[in-house]
């Protein structure tokens, strides 16, 4: 049977500080852009995962959900309250009726656009602060 793995370090601990300080720090200015716009920061990471979804410009409410982690009766009133605003429209999937598309609107992609430029002026003068800490550690014998 292998042993257990060591104890964290006292430099473990201050790297993973460290991550989840700077991560916060980011979320806080994302939360404050997103309501500088006049939106809250859940209706601005529901524009950029449907314009940011891998190989479409539109997502499925299912697939929202996933990538805001939450329920998916969650995702829909949420997608509501973004349609309401004239950020989000829903379409009708062309290869299965039953399903239905989430498209930014004109109105989504100005202010998209707006506060993705922020959040990269952003990120870039944290100077690569974004990097995943290394905390590995041998396993004793």
């Amino acid at each position: 049977m292998p042993a257990p793995p060591r104890a964290l370090t006292k430099a473990h601990f201050e790297t993973l500080s460290e991550f989840r300080y700077q991560m916060r720090r980011f979320e806080r200015f994302s939360e404050r852009a997103a309501q500088g716009e006049g939106i809250t920061p859940q209706q601005y990471l529901l524009l950029l995962h449907v314009k940011g979804f891998p190989n479409r410009t539109w997502a499925f409410v299912g697939e929202l959900a996933e990538r805001l982690q939450m329920q998916s009766h969650g995702a829909v009133a949420l997608v509501t309250r973004c349609e309401a605003l004239g950020l989000v429209e829903r379409r009708p999937n062309a290869s299965d009726r039953r399903q239905v598309g989430v498209h930014l609107a004109e109105k989504g992609e100005q202010l998209l656009q707006r506060l993705a430029a922020l959040h990269r002026a952003e990120l870039k003068s944290l100077g690569g602060t974004f990097q995943v800490p290394q905390i590995d550690l041998p396993v004793m014998q």
